[in-house]
Formats: structure tokens, sequence, C-alpha cells
């Protein structure tokens, strides 16, 4: 369910916001395509870890939010960033991704 390229990361970023949009998404996340990040949105959306809410106004408003079961996600995503952390510091090199700890995330 989260074993995509960028999987991770988007519920990342939608722990540290209540909702954000795609293109809030594209900025956040710009090493993936607009391509991948549909396909990675759609198939997460799928998995009912992310809901998409589809505004009808002109030009189109779409937003992504986490449903209960993709916040319940959130230990097991924060297990791993602490770990990965945790193994970087130790070979001596830096956190190198877009991603920050939770709770010194905005």
């Amino acid at each position: 369910m989260i074993g995509g390229k960028y999987k991770s990361l988007i519920l990342w970023k939608l722990m540290t916001e209540t909702t954000l949009r795609f293109s809030q998404l594209q900025k956040e996340i710009p090493s993936a395509t607009p391509k991948m990040l549909t396909q990675q949105l759609r198939e997460l959306e799928a998995n009912g870890l992310i809901h998409r809410q589809v505004f009808p106004v002109v030009p189109p408003k779409v937003e992504y939010s986490l449903t209960n079961f993709g916040k319940s996600i959130r230990p097991v995503l924060e297990s791993m960033y602490i770990w990965g952390s945790d193994y970087l510091n130790n070979q001596g090199l830096q956190v190198n991704c877009s991603m920050t700890a939770l709770n010194e995330a905005k």
C-alpha cells in the first residue's frame, strides 16, 4: 500500500497539513512528475489511505486529505523516519529529502 516511490512522502506531507491541493503536492515533491504523482495519489485513494475531494469550480479544484485509515499509518512512518535518520547520522550523513520530523514540521 505504501510501496510506491512517492507514497510514503505523500502521506508524510498530508500528516503535516490538513489538506493539500495537487499543485501544493507538486511543490512539496518536485522530483515527482505530474503523471507519477497522479498515479501514486490514485493508488493511495484506491487503498483508502487518502480522500480526494473535487470542487465543481473553474478551474477545477481538488484537495487531498488523509482518511482515518491513512492517519493510522503515522506510527509506522514515524518509525521509518527515525530509523532512517539514525542510520544516516551513524554514517556521518544528513537527511537529504524533504521530510522533516513531524514535531518539527509546520
